[in-house]
């Protein structure tokens, strides 16, 4: 199996220049399915997730041609399909996204129930809610989900009854060219909710509010082709600055929205890292031991569940007992076992985490088994004496453009190992390589 060989102990300096945000890439690519004319979009990441939804578009019929290695133009305006192959959409949480924008085009459709990381029970009841309330009708069996609006969509009202980053983005979508007002109560703010919405609006649509808790959709008649550049990934900058202070070094972090970073910075401030906002980057810096801190995730502007594992990670190197209570997700704590195979001091109770500093993390084989925990056992074997093998790496490839490259340029000793017997290993990226 392909797997990263890291050895640690290094310190990190540089500079590493962030990607456009996974976030907001797999909605709006989607939402491109809604769209008559060819899309231009730049700052597309280069992951494995939006190569398979560039996929799943071509499957259904839509044009897609590289502009360069960033910038796509996307044309759906042939698209006349509601399906798409059940083992492409199986593999991602974010063909979700396609109900939103089939039930918008079409009145109709029919996706398979998401796949993506599993780190608890992930529910699409507030989407169902959603797309109830705009007068479709939704049905899940066999592993599919079926959705039709009969009469066609029409504005409506609906409360979400937690605040759920898809369920807001699935139902602005399916709201953009329904006929009337549509008003989405409790939705979340996260910056790729307002990204999607500047998408949406750039290409005609009309919808207010994105930012904060109530969002207003005027359906629009019709959305036609434009130009759009998807904003930089809050998360994998926020990666970037745990591994700077678990590592040690000073790093400048480009094409990023300090704005966005806040809820993150402030508690690597409050560490003792040294972090200095810059006009489109941050400039990262540790020379000193880190302090202990408690951290609670919550919607944004709090503190990112999707950045729950690393900040784990990088209290490991603190001095006394830190705290982290989840408060988004259940059993995000599954990769605390394959820390301890380091040398990890960490006891989980439900949905917190104890964590005691250690002096020292030693290399071991672990394994990535989400998105953002792969990310920490990158950390983790950066920070570690010795060697670290890190497998099952597909899971870091569906959200981390060429994380191998980029922290070779910044001076850390790692590298990428393919398995040359192994048929399903094969660069990332088809579509956009």
């Amino acid at each position: 199996m392909d797997r990263y060989l890291i050895r640690g102990g290094k310190p990190l300096n540089g500079e590493v220049e962030i990607s456009g945000a996974k976030n907001a890439a797999v909605a709006i690519i989607p939402a491109t399915l809604m769209v008559e004319g060819v899309c231009r979009i730049e700052n597309i990441p280069q992951i494995s997730d939006v190569t398979l939804l560039l996929n799943i578009l071509e499957e259904m019929g839509a044009e897609i041609r590289t502009i360069n290695r960033n910038t796509l133009d996307i044309d759906c305006s042939m698209v006349n399909r509601t399906t798409a192959p059940f083992e492409l959409m199986r593999k991602i949480r974010a063909s979700y996204y396609l109900i939103g924008a089939e039930l918008g085009r079409f009145g109709r459709a029919e996706v398979a129930m998401p796949g993506g990381c599993d780190f608890g029970v992930r529910p699409i009841d507030q989407h169902i809610k959603g797309f109830n309330a705009l007068g479709a009708s939704v049905e899940v069996k066999n592993g599919m989900v079926y959705a039709e609006a009969k009469d066609g969509l029409v504005g409506g009202t609906v409360y979400l009854d937690v605040v759920s980053v898809g369920a807001t983005m699935n139902i602005m979508m399916a709201a953009t060219l329904a006929p009337g007002k549509t008003t989405i109560e409790n939705a979340a703010r996260e910056p790729h909710i307002v990204d999607l919405a500047n998408f949406l609006n750039s290409m005609g649509a009309d919808i207010r509010g994105a930012g904060t808790s109530v969002i207003r959709v005027y359906g629009a008649g019709k959305l036609t082709g434009g130009f759009y550049s998807i904003i930089p990934d809050q998360i994998e900058a926020g990666t970037y600055m745990c591994a700077v202070a678990a590592a040690g070094g000073e790093v400048l972090i480009k094409n990023v929205i300090p704005k966005h970073l806040d809820c993150i910075t402030q508690k690597l401030i409050e560490m003792g890292v040294s972090v200095t906002d810059l006009d489109e980057a941050v400039l990262v810096r540790r020379d000193k031991p880190l302090q202990r801190v408690n951290v609670k995730t919550m919607p944004y502007p709090g503190f990112p569940t999707d950045m729950q594992p690393q900040i784990v990670t990088t209290l490991l190197k603190a001095e006394g007992i830190s705290i982290v209570t989840e408060s988004v997700w259940d059993s995000r704590y599954k990769y605390v076992d394959e820390l301890k195979k380091m040398g990890a001091q960490i006891q989980v109770d439900g949905k917190t985490a104890i964590i005691e500093g250690v002096e020292c993390l030693t290399g071991a084989p672990i394994a990535a088994c989400d998105l953002r925990a792969g990310a920490a056992m990158v950390i983790a074997g950066l920070c570690a004496s010795g060697e670290t093998i890190v497998e099952q790496i597909h899971y870091i490839e569906r959200g981390y453009e060429d994380i191998v490259g980029k922290f070779q340029a910044l001076g850390a000793d790692i590298e990428l190992l393919r398995d040359p017997m192994d048929p399903e290993s094969k660069p990332v990226l088809r579509a956009i390589s």
